[in-house]
């Protein structure tokens, strides 16, 4: 690897607005992050009823694991009786989540405000994608 390289470190900030949990996952959700990453969404859909939306806007780049660490994620609010909203800029994730058959398998939100609001405005039958 280029000693010059350098990448996007991952993290995550959350706030909670009424009953709903926001994650906003900040740089490149690959191998390297998903384990810091998954405990964090681990112990936030701990309870019953969870209810959270992941803010994946400022996401630079989401690897095979960083796909797979929101489905586990997805799973783990399901088994619950929660709801999982995410919040995808569009293009390129979009694109993405249809390649990989999973542009059904979650809620999907242009911005924030619209995920709090509950409007689906990018179902499966919504997807536009180039």
């Amino acid at each position: 690897m280029d000693d010059n390289h350098t990448r996007s470190v991952a993290y995550h900030t959350a706030r909670t607005d009424g009953g709903t949990t926001i994650v906003t996952l900040h740089g490149e959700i690959d191998l390297l992050a998903v384990p810091a990453l998954s405990a964090a969404l681990d112990a936030l859909t701990a309870d019953a009823e969870p209810d959270l939306v992941l803010d994946l806007s400022p996401v630079s780049f989401i690897d095979c694991t960083g796909l797979s660490l929101l489905c586990r994620a997805h799973n783990r609010v399901r088994s619950r009786i929660g709801r999982l909203r995410l919040v995808v800029p569009g293009g390129g994730f979009l694109r993405l989540l249809h390649c990989t058959g999973l542009s059904g398998a979650f809620e999907l939100y242009p911005g924030l405000s619209e995920a709090l609001g509950s409007k689906d405005l990018w179902g499966p039958t919504c997807l536009a994608v180039a």
